[in-house]
């Protein structure tokens, strides 16, 4: 099964992260990956966070996953980050704060299971391994890098550096939102870009009605 778009979900998502964030910093980020989420449904959205940062990208979130019914996973490096996250997310009204577990990216990774929308934040020194050691969905993953700045893409950042040997890259893009996002759409089929004909396969289907016989390659 793979992972569909529902261009409704996502304008839910993103108008209800416009109101919930017209006070907030970076908002145009918020929004964008706040639709994003939502039009791909995740299951599991998993983000990183540190000790200064800004608020409106899980704000975003929180909305999509609440759209799509979805587990909504922050990761912070400490208890300092822990406790100021926390406080942040509780004084935005009508938002729910996420799970949010401390620890350092492979140990936590390595704990969650099945990740479908992931983001992080490329200030982290850790950012590399969070993506590296993320155990993807079945259906494959959207993976969203933002604060990519000028230097971070001049040292030749390449998503296939980043993820495990199991990710397989659609496709991907940079976007001028914010302080700059790398987003990439996954597969975890392990394969190359032949996997899908490598696994189609013959489908046999008669018609109740008629009787007759279709074959047709799948």
């Amino acid at each position: 099964m793979k992972m569909v778009w529902c261009p409704e979900t996502a304008s839910k998502a993103y108008i209800d992260t416009v109101r919930s964030c017209e006070l907030f910093q970076e908002s145009s980020v918020a929004e964008l990956v706040s639709a994003m989420a939502g039009g791909w449904k995740p299951q599991l959205i998993v983000e990183t966070w540190c000790h200064g940062g800004v608020i409106s990208t899980s704000i975003g979130l929180s909305v999509a996953s609440r759209h799509t019914c979805g587990r909504h996973i922050c990761i912070v490096p400490d208890e300092r980050s822990r406790l100021e996250y926390s406080e942040a997310m509780q004084s935005v009204q009508g938002i729910s704060v996420p799970e949010i577990i401390v620890g350092e990216a492979e140990e936590v990774m390595n704990g969650l299971v099945g990740v479908d929308f992931l983001v992080v934040d490329c200030r982290r020194k850790d950012f590399a391994k969070t993506l590296r050691f993320a155990k993807l969905s079945h259906r494959g993953a959207i993976l969203v890098c933002k604060n990519v700045s000028k230097r971070t893409a001049n040292s030749g950042f390449r998503w296939r550096n980043v993820l495990n040997y199991g990710a397989r890259v659609v496709r991907t893009a940079y976007l001028p939102v914010g302080k700059g996002l790398e987003i990439a759409h996954v597969a975890t089929s392990g394969g190359n870009s032949n996997s899908t004909k490598a696994t189609s396969r013959w489908i046999k289907h008669i018609d109740q009605e008629s009787g007759e016989e279709h074959v047709f390659r799948r």
